[in-house]
Formats: structure tokens, C-alpha cells, sequence
């Protein structure tokens, strides 16, 4: 049979159009994923920054134990510890089951909260302090499970994904931040204030969390992009998106055939980490010199001021806003550094940040303080964006899923060591 130039023609550009149709429908979402990203960002650091910013309430139950310090140096040892362990197993878990199980332990210890709140009648002492402290641990499990988790998943999926996520983190400061001081403002004359003020804040933190359980069990895993990207890692060699691609409704794999029979090579873990050394340090001293100031230096030693009760929560609020702007930023292709060198020396420039606070403490006034610390929470947002985006750049799926596992890793020993170095502000000062 002989065809016409003019039919072959239409069936050729009928055949492209279902192709593009079919990947315009495979890549849909994107704007809806972004936004749960955002979501998913927040819950994942909600509850914790809950607990950050109503330190003045806990520094007014537990005077004499520094819990804006001791909360923080319990939290990063359970974070951490428990990174290593699902870091180092990272290509054997079922990423589903990790993330669900860190979104529901976050809402059972923020409700826990509340309950211990309850059940002391908003009382201090010791025994208090220990239960607080050990709700304070299990958010740094929570936290280890979610998000290396999350980085890890995201990181090979588009790279807006994982800045709106990172985004979302910041964000959750802000909200937090900005619930705090309404709360404060509508407790302040009332008897009991600060207690009203703190549980009304983990109530709308409890329901926080449960929205994130939701969000991530059913909306996150039928998003047509999302499904997409977790195909191509399964195609790819990933074992640790099965769970969620069978809740999106994929029980066959696209790209099983033979191709993909044989396992594809990986890079193992310590291999990843010598290519990416410099990206690991730079996280790892990032967080390192943040927390050996925030929250705890300003909460603290801040010198004189005019702003009373008010001051710490407005450093807190400023250090977070600008944390959110700063991740925003790299967004616009011309303000993101890209050169691993010129991010590094960055970085390594922001210890001059140490002897500034010390001298604006001691010498300053509280707008410089406010400066200052508004510059902290920009230089540390816009940085993470920068490093946790480029990184994964040029890796297959499970490659790609390890090394947001690692940097995340990095990430919260850096912060183990910057709440144990904040301790050093106190010398001198009875301690």
C-alpha cells in the first residue's frame, strides 16, 4: 500500500503530539507540588521552632537550668544519631514509611506537649524540665527521619522542590515567630499570660502536624510530576520509592523492561562524600557558626536594651524572616552562587560574624544587634539554597537521594557543634 507524503506527515505529527501530551501530562503539578513542598517544609521544623520561640516562657518556669541552650544541646544528639543510622541504610529503607513515621512522631510529641502542659498546671521544677527534655529528643528523631528524608527525595526532582522545601523550614520560623508575638501581645496583661499564650501556640502546632501527615500520606504521592521523578529513580536503580509510587497508583515500574534488569552501578556513600567534601564542610560550618549565636546568645547575652521582654522575640523574629527571604533569592539565576569556591570562601567569611556580635553585645545598641542578626538569618538561608541545589547536579536518582541524606547529616552536626559552642559565650558569667 503507498501512502502520500501529505498522510505519512499527518501521522507522524499525530504521533508527536501524543508523545508530548503524554509527557506534558507525566510533568503536570509542578506549581501544586511547590506548595506541598512548602507545607511539608514547615511541619518538618513547626513544632521545634514552637519550642524555640517560647523560650521566654520556659526561661520564666526553669530560671536556673538555661533551657534555651539545654533544650537545643538535647534535641541534636538524638538528630543526629539517628541520621547516621538511617544515612549509612539509606539505599535499604522505604522512604515512605521514614517520612510518615517522622510527621507522626512530630504530632504525638507536640500534642504530648500540650498534655504535659496540662498535667502540671503550668508548673516548673525539675521533673518538668526532664519531660520537656525528653520531648525535645524525640523532635530530633522526628526531625532525622523527615528531613533527610525529604532532601534526600527531593534532590532528584526538580530543583525548585527542595528550595521551596528549604523555604518552607524557614518559614516555619517566621510563622512561629509571628504567632508568638500576637500571642504575647494578647496574653500580656492577662493573669497566667505566658501560659495562655504557649498553649494556644501548641495547639495550632499539633494541628499543624497532622495537616503534614496527610498531606505527605495522600496529596504528595498522586501529583503527576511527583510520580514521574520517582519512576525515573526507580528506572534508575532505586529501591526506596516503591511504597510511594504504589500510593500514587503505579504498581508496574515504567522502565522495567531489559534494559533495566540488570542493577545499575551506584556510587557508594563514601565515595559520594570524597567527590563532595567541600559541599559537606560547607553545610556542616554553616549551622556551626548560626547556632553557636542563635538562639541562644541572643537570648542571653545581648547587653543593654529598651525593648524589655519584647527584644528577644523580635531578634528571633528578625533572624527568621531573613532566614526566608535569603532561601528565596537564589531563585534568581544572576544572585546564586554556583562556583563550589566562591561558595566556600563565603562561607568562611561569615566567622567575622563572631567577634561583630561580641562587640555590638558589649558595645553596641539594640539596632545593631537587630542588624546583625537579621544578616545571620540572611547569609544562612541563602547559603543551604545554594549548596543543597547544586550539589546533587550531575547524579543518577539513588545517587542524588544519598548525598541530600549526607549534606542533611552535615547539616545537623553542624548544628550539634554550634549549640555546644554557644556554651563559651557564658565563660566568665558564673559558669
Amino acid at each position: 500500500m503507498i501512502f502520500s507524503t501529505t498522510e505519512l506527515d499527518c501521522k507522524e505529527a499525530s504521533t508527536a503530539g501524543m508523545v508530548n501530551s503524554e509527557v506534558s501530562t507525566r510533568l503536570e503539578g509542578k506549581y501544586a507540588a511547590i506548595v506541598v513542598c512548602w507545607l511539608l517544609g514547615n511541619g518538618c521544623l513547626f513544632s521545634w521552632n514552637s519550642m524555640l520561640t517560647i523560650e521566654d516562657y520556659y526561661g520564666y518556669l526553669f530560671p536556673k537550668y538555661h533551657p534555651s541552650r539545654v533544650l537545643t544541646l538535647v534535641y541534636q544528639p538524638f538528630a543526629v544519631g539517628t541520621l547516621a543510622i538511617l544515612a549509612y541504610n539509606e539505599a535499604k529503607l522505604n522512604t515512605r514509611l521514614r517520612n510518615l513515621f517522622g510527621y507522626i512522631l512530630f504530632f504525638i510529641s507536640t500534642l504530648l506537649v500540650l498534655i504535659l502542659n496540662s498535667a502540671t498546671s503550668g508548673k516548673g521544677g525539675l521533673g518538668t524540665f526532664i519531660g520537656i527534655c525528653a520531648l525535645s529528643g524525640a523532635f530530633g528523631v522526628a526531625d532525622a527521619h523527615v528531613q533527610g528524608g525529604m532532601v534526600g527525595d527531593l534532590s532528584y526532582m526538580k530543583p525548585e522542590f527542595i528550595q521551596s522545601f528549604l523555604a518552607g523550614l524557614a518559614a516555619s520560623g517566621v510563622l512561629t515567630s509571628a504567632l508568638r508575638l500576637v500571642t504575647k501581645a494578647a496574653f500580656e496583661n492577662s493573669k497566667d499570660g505566658l501560659r495562655k499564650g504557649a498553649i494556644l501556640f501548641f495547639a495550632i502546632s499539633t494541628f499543624f502536624e497532622l495537616l503534614c501527615v496527610v498531606l505527605y500520606a495522600f496529596i504528595f504521592p498522586k501529583i503527576p510530576i511527583v510520580k514521574y521523578y520517582r519512576s525515573k529513580a526507580a528506572s534508575e536503580g532505586s529501591k526506596t520509592v516503591s511504597a510511594d509510587l504504589a500510593a500514587g497508583g503505579i504498581r508496574t515500574l515504567p522502565g522495567t523492561e531489559k534494559e533495566y534488569t540488570k542493577d545499575p552501578e551506584r556510587k557508594g556513600n563514601k565515595q559520594l562524600l570524597l567527590e563532595n567534601i567541600d559541599y559537606a564542610l560547607d553545610t556542616f560550618l554553616i549551622y556551626m557558626l548560626t547556632l553557636s549565636i542563635f538562639p541562644g546568645f541572643l537570648l542571653e547575652d545581648t547587653g543593654s536594651h529598651s525593648l524589655g521582654t519584647w527584644y528577644a522575640l523580635v531578634l528571633i523574629a528578625m533572624y527568621n524572616v531573613w532566614d526566608l527571604i535569603g532561601r528565596y533569592i537564589p531563585l534568581l539565576k544572576c544572585l546564586k552562587l554556583e562556583s563550589r569556591k566562591l561558595i566556600t570562601i563565603t562561607i568562611l567569611s561569615r566567622f567575622l560574624l563572631v567577634p561583630a556580635f561580641y562587640f555590638t553585645a558589649k558595645y553596641g545598641d539594640q539596632g545593631w544587634m537587630i542588624v546583625l542578626t537579621s544578616f545571620l538569618g540572611l547569609s544562612n538561608g541563602y547559603l543551604t539554597v545554594c549548596v543543597l541545589t547544586s550539589a546533587p547536579k550531575g547524579y543518577k536518582g539513588p545517587e542524588q537521594n544519598a548525598l541530600g541524606n549526607l549534606l542533611v547529616l552535615f547539616l545537623l552536626g553542624g548544628i550539634f557543634a554550634g549549640v555546644t559552642l554557644d556554651w563559651l559565650w557564658l565563660i566568665g558569667k558564673g559558669w
